[in-house]
């Protein structure tokens, strides 16, 4: 009998660390999970380029990819240089005709290179001004999770998400949407799971669903 562990990795999504997979549980007699972290991208390098260089910290065979948000995107990308067992997609997208109206008009019109990004460094001194208890709330979450605030990495992540080609879903993988999500429009085409109620941030406060339906999602 074969007793050797399945290896996770997880990747986090744009600008998080991944302290949001810190309450993902997976029973540990069958799988190993690995913690994926955001590298700074070199100068004009291509997201495949990144992707091909993030998958020289894989260091194991056939393993799972779980990547949210821009990091679904990104997983999507490393599948196409190693070989992997399996994808799971969350809060992500499948293809560049999933984006939202917003986000065509951006890309389209180039602002996101404009964008302000140097303003997530000082999140520590706007949090002094928050008033309210769910804005402070707020506000530690992002210092919290959201860590990677370095401007060159900003810019270039927000380029990469607007401007990914994917033409339509990887067959290998599997798509979870939260019904919710502000940020990526949910759609039911290939092999996706709709959560109720799920946000963006479903893979922090969906938790115990990810827990209970992740290891048979892993396995199938």
């Amino acid at each position: 009998m074969n007793n050797e562990k399945i290896h996770v990795y997880l990747m986090p999504g744009m600008a998080a660390n991944s302290s949001i997979f810190e309450n993902i549980k997976l029973p540990e007699e069958t799988f190993q999970m690995h913690l994926l972290e955001w590298m700074i991208p070199n100068k004009k390098e291509t997201l495949q380029a990144y992707a091909k260089r993030m998958t020289e910290k894989i260091e194991h065979d056939n393993v799972v990819l779980l990547g949210v948000s821009f990091g679904g995107i990104l997983i999507q990308e490393m599948s196409k240089f190693i070989t992997v067992r399996k994808l799971i997609v969350v809060s992500s997208v499948k293809s560049k005709y999933e984006y939202t109206t917003g986000m065509k008009f951006a890309k389209a019109t180039k602002i996101y290179k404009v964008l302000p990004t140097r303003l997530v460094k000082r999140i520590d001194g706007l949090s002094k001004y928050a008033v309210s208890k769910p804005i402070k709330r707020r506000f530690e979450l992002y210092k919290k999770y959201l860590s990677v605030n370095d401007k060159r990495y900003l810019d270039w992540a927000i380029q990469q998400v607007l401007c990914w080609e994917q033409e339509e879903a990887n067959e290998n993988a599997v798509y979870v949407y939260g019904k919710k999500d502000s940020v990526f429009s949910y759609s039911p085409e290939g092999n996706t799971i709709a959560i109720e109620n799920g946000t963006h941030i479903m893979i922090i406060d969906k938790y115990k669903w990810f827990n209970k339906n992740l290891p048979k999602l892993m396995l199938s």
